[in-house]
């Protein structure tokens, strides 16, 4: 794999928008050829070598390329941004839309993240080495299509909205997380390794909630059914099973109803 190296040079006055940050975009290109991708800032049009020191050499396809980015990010947006393939390592904080709508490959962010990481996300791996904020791996604000495959992994914590009309993939989260869990959610799977608040699950009508700390206030949407033991990502423990949202219409699957089930730690 071929290693692409870009490091901030000057800061944007506003944010920059720099969704040709990705394998599929830097593929088959020389330095100069990269270094002339556009970005905006605002309505504006610039060059990405105005604001990036590039170096290094793109491989011959996505899958063959890697790019390591350096220097102060918190105001870019969508890097990774419909990626296909190949690999992405920011050394920063960084905004919005990292990783939006990846289709596959790797992004590994050692740092935080603002809100929409990985929303509508199809494929590939997130990984984020901090906190991230809202709507992770989430639908775009009026639209219905969340996450529906792939993996994102934060080792801290997480905001709200979390997997809003989410209908495949995985989501893990190391540390707390905010309100609203998987609101419409029609299918995939969210681990919560620390303490949950309020609606989790609201409206959600297939998919799984795992949560090992606590749960400030369970929907009443949602039935206890039973307790079951399961090892769940490294973790093995009898968890309390409830099912839901009961408000909602439901399929059936071999004449049985599909609920949205919410699973809760008891017992390690």
């Amino acid at each position: 794999m071929e290693t692409v190296t870009l490091t901030m040079k000057n800061q944007p006055d506003l944010y920059l928008e720099a969704d040709n940050i990705t394998p599929d975009a830097f593929a088959g290109k020389k330095v100069e050829e990269i270094a002339d991708l556009h970005v905006y800032v605002g309505r504006e049009q610039h060059r990405l070598g105005e604001f990036f020191e590039v170096s290094g050499r793109a491989g011959a396809t996505p899958e063959t390329t890697k790019i390591v980015i350096n220097g102060d990010l918190s105001r870019v947006k969508y890097i990774g941004m419909k990626m296909t393939g190949g690999e992405i390592v920011v050394n920063s904080d960084l905004d919005m839309y990292v990783g939006a709508w990846m289709q596959g490959g790797r992004i590994t962010v050692n740092g935080n993240v603002d809100s929409f990481a990985g929303t509508g996300m199809k494929g590939g791996e997130l990984i984020i080495n901090g906190n991230a904020g809202n709507y992770l791996g989430a639908a775009y604000r009026g639209d219905w299509r969340g996450m529906s495959g792939g993996k994102i992994i934060v080792s801290g914590n997480a905001g709200s909205d979390i997997g809003t009309f989410m209908t495949g993939g995985e989501i893990i989260i190391g540390g707390d997380v905010d309100v609203h869990v998987a609101t419409h959610a029609e299918g995939g799977r969210i681990v919560i390794k620390g303490n949950a608040k309020s609606r989790l699950g609201g409206q959600m009508v297939e998919g799984e909630i795992y949560v090992f700390g606590t749960i400030d206030l369970m929907m009443p949407g949602f039935a206890y059914r039973q307790d079951v033991d399961i090892d769940m990502d490294g973790i093995k423990g009898r968890f309390a099973l409830y099912e839901g949202d009961l408000g909602e219409r439901h399929r059936k699957r071999k004449g049985q109803t599909i609920y949205g089930k919410i699973y809760q730690l008891i017992e390690a």
